[in-house]
């Protein structure tokens, strides 16, 4: 039997749980899937982090489809959509805990050369990003 995907109902979840441990959550999105909808000028290989705090963004909906909110990005407003096939993964910004999806299909190369994933915040700046450079969010077993 087929079944839907299980992503959306894990980031919903996990986005819940990191609210509930007084974090901010952030999520890796593929830029090049179809009908993303973010800001390109902080795209950085092909990815995006975004902050979807309460205080970040406006409108926040998380549906099977996707991921939608009104943000900031260098003072702009701006609307985002991303479908749920483009989210990499879910994380706290302060501990890293969270979940790194498996890609379904292959990401596409990107278009230039870039160092790492821009992380976007409630102000809509760029944050540095050799945190993640160094090391990707770490999981670990819960008994």
């Amino acid at each position: 039997m087929s079944m839907t995907t299980h992503r959306p109902y894990l980031v919903r979840a996990l986005n819940e749980w990191i609210l509930d441990n007084n974090c901010t959550p952030y999520i890796l999105v593929n830029a090049f899937e179809k009908n993303v909808e973010v800001p390109q000028g902080y795209v950085k290989d092909g990815q995006i982090v975004l902050n979807i705090s309460p205080v970040a963004v406006q409108g926040l909906v998380i549906s099977n489809q996707g991921i939608e909110f009104n943000g900031r990005f260098g003072g702009i407003p701006t609307h985002v959509y991303v479908p749920t096939a483009a989210v990499l993964g879910i994380y706290a910004k302060e501990n890293g805990q969270g979940m790194i999806f498996d890609r379904d299909e292959p990401m596409p190369e990107p278009q230039g050369p870039s160092p790492a994933p821009a992380m976007v915040d409630a102000g809509g700046a760029a944050a540095k990003t050799d945190k993640i450079k160094r090391s990707k969010p770490s999981l670990r077993v819960v008994k």
